[in-house]
């Protein structure tokens, strides 16, 4: 499911039929955003029921170019990470 699928899904809620498409996508870019910027800035952002957003470190590590074989070193990154909350997990 892309974003533009996201969207009417929700739109397609009985309790959301009043908002239109257009104010429900300017919604859903703020609030990735605002998600967006937060673990940037290394804020955790915790959705309960849903899920948690942070901000990790990765080490410094050897890896091999799978076609070659070779031996490469990764470099240390930043990157986002996603835990599913409790509820998410039993549902899936």
């Amino acid at each position: 499911m892309n974003k533009k699928e996201l969207l009417e899904s929700v739109l397609k809620t009985k309790s959301l039929e009043h908002i239109t498409k257009k104010d429900a996508e300017e919604f859903l870019s703020t609030v990735l955003d605002v998600v967006k910027k937060a673990v940037k800035k290394g804020e955790e952002v915790s959705l309960i029921g849903f899920g948690t957003f942070t901000k990790v470190k990765r080490s410094a590590r050897n890896g091999f170019n799978p076609s070659t074989g070779e031996k490469i070193k990764i470099k240390a990154k930043v990157v986002p990470k996603f835990k599913p909350g409790k509820a998410f997990k039993e549902m899936v």
